[in-house]
């Protein structure tokens, strides 16, 4: 689990093939601040741009890490494929705060920017979200993108997507690798966790066929 505050910019410093054919998947060097790594071992999960991901190599004194990534994360993601800064975030302990909301680094759907830009001291991110995933955004919901927790000022349908729009203040900017942004950019989206189980609540009833016992007459 995380909460999509970002502790860290990291850099995607190679991209390296894991087999010979498209079937295989790649190995992801990353390049992360020093004294990152001092607490992280082998097997811990690291959300890279919100999604969550295995340290399989460490050097904590370069420092540097390595995740592997299936064919299929790297088809339901974006930013994990090329090299660039990404955002960073270890996995959530049991005794930390709560400061985004609850994360679990599982990607739902790709969004496009429409528009990044400042306005005033801030700066305004509109993103069109895949049809399938509007029900669960509302007006100061949550929602993540490239693994950061972000607010939604305002949403509104279309025929074949969503519109949301973000407002961003210069932290967020300054300290995430939101800042390389721009118009077309694919971004990662996870929507809040706890509305994708009120809509599984909603539904089960309906969904769920009644099936009444019957018993088995014992063998002798």
């Amino acid at each position: 689990m995380f909460t999509g505050i970002i502790t860290a910019v990291g850099h995607i410093t190679d991209v390296l093939p894991l087999g010979a054919t498209a079937a295989h998947g790649k190995r992801l060097r990353l390049a992360t601040p020093a004294g990152y790594l001092d607490d992280v071992g082998l097997g811990d999960s690291i959300a890279i741009n919100g999604a969550c991901m295995t340290v399989v190599t460490l050097d904590a004194s370069a420092p540097s890490f390595c995740i592997d990534c299936s064919v299929e994360s790297l088809e339901r993601t974006a930013g994990l494929n090329q090299i660039g800064p990404v955002n960073l975030e270890k996995a959530l302990r049991a005794n930390d705060r709560l400061g985004g909301h609850l994360v679990s680094g599982h990607v739902d759907g790709l969004g496009q920017v429409s528009r990044f830009e400042p306005v005033g001291e801030s700066w305004a991110l509109d993103i069109a979200v895949p049809r399938e995933l509007a029900k669960y955004l509302a007006y100061k919901g949550s929602i993540t993108v490239n693994g950061v927790s972000l607010t939604v000022n305002r949403v509104a349908d279309r025929a074949d997507h969503s519109l949301i729009a973000i407002n961003l203040i210069p932290h967020t900017v300054q300290h995430t690798a939101l800042h390389v942004l721009q118009a077309g950019s694919a971004v990662n989206l996870e929507v809040d966790l706890i509305a994708r189980y009120v809509e599984r609540m909603l539904g089960a009833g309906a969904a769920m066929p009644t099936v009444t016992p019957t018993l088995e007459a014992a063998t002798p």
